[in-house]
Order: structure tokens, then C-alpha cells, then sequence
């Protein structure tokens, strides 16, 4: 017998699950934002794997190490699944920007290793963020892209998402969105 894969919700951590306070590298200053949780796990219950996946470049400008990131990553899950939803699995990008590597959005090296990694069905997926660089990987991948403005979205990623892409209010009319029902 041969299982179904889950589409998948590729999120963004910083800006889009967590308040953004640049180059967080202590799980004291992790601040779920409001209805994160919520919309989490209702993609739980449809049966949508929900994956972060995060450019953290203050590991390659030194200014957090891999050990920092793991106990902020470990604070989201903790209050993620306190709220009863799950997170399936967590990837970042440590390069600065200037390294030109694959893994940092809008690249999608992450993306696709996700998919591989836990056996997600890569006809049906989407990405969530509050930059254009969060988005843009579901295009390359024939998903749907939707941009969640935070106060760190410029004008220019909202004008690529209101051509290119959707845009969405909050994380939770984000998911409503991915659910069909919005």
C-alpha cells in the first residue's frame, strides 16, 4: 500500500511566526505573534506538514552561533506546541548574504530537501512570509506564495506580491487562504 504525501507550508520564522528583533539569539526574546499558533495548528489538523525555513545570516556575521539559533528554535516549538499545534521540521541558512549560496531564500535548496526529507508531496505547497525573498521560492516550485506584511516589508516586496503573488493580513488569513477557505 502507498501513502499519500501531505502538502506542505513552508513559513518563515522571523517576522512571520515570531516577532522579528534581529539577529535573536537568546529563547527569552522569542515572542510568538498573535494567531501564529492558531493558524499552525489549524495546517495540523488539515493534514499540511509545516515547515520553517529561515535565512539567519547573524550566524555567518558572527553576531549568533549555531547553538544560540538551536535554543531559540527550541523556545518556538515549546510555545508553538503549548498552544497545541507542531512545527514538522526546522532549516535555516547561516550564510551571510554576500556567500551566494543555495540555502538562503530566495533560493530553494531548503525547500526541496524538505521535501525529499519527509516524503511531502511537492505538487501542493506553499510559502508564507513577510518578505519577497519568503514568497518568491513557491513560484520557482509552482506553489502558492503569500506575503504577510510585517513593519520590516517594503514597498517594493508588496508591489511584487500584489502582482506575482497573494497577500494576506496576518498568518491565520494567510492559512485560511491555503485551506480554501478565504
Amino acid at each position: 500500500m502507498h501513502s499519500v504525501r501531505r502538502p506542505v507550508a513552508f513559513l518563515d520564522r522571523d517576522g512571520t511566526i515570531i516577532e522579528d528583533v534581529h539577529y535573536i539569539a537568546h529563547p527569552d526574546h522569542v515572542t510568538l505573534i498573535d494567531g501564529a499558533a492558531h493558524a499552525i495548528r489549524a495546517l495540523n489538523r488539515a493534514g499540511w506538514a509545516v515547515v520553517v525555513i529561515t535565512n539567519q545570516s547573524g550566524i555567518g556575521r558572527g553576531k549568533l552561533t549555531e547553538a544560540d539559533y538551536e535554543a531559540v528554535r527550541a523556545r518556538v516549538d515549546e510555545l508553538i506546541e503549548s498552544q497545541g499545534a507542531m512545527i514538522d521540521r526546522h532549516y535555516h541558512c547561516p550564510h551571510a548574504p554576500d556567500a551566494h549560496c543555495e540555502c538562503r531564500k530566495p533560493g530553494t535548496l531548503l525547500h526541496r530537501q524538505a521535501i525529499l526529507d519527509l516524503d511531502l508531496d511537492a505538487t501542493r505547497l506553499a510559502t508564507v512570509g513577510d518578505r519577497w525573498r519568503d514568497v518568491e521560492p513557491a513560484l520557482t516550485l509552482h506553489g502558492l506564495g503569500i506575503l504577510v506584511p510585517s513593519p520590516d516589508t517594503s514597498p517594493e516586496d508588496l508591489e511584487r506580491a500584489e502582482r506575482a503573488a497573494r497577500l494576506a493580513p496576518s498568518i491565520g488569513a494567510a492559512v485560511d487562504i491555503i485551506l480554501g477557505a478565504g
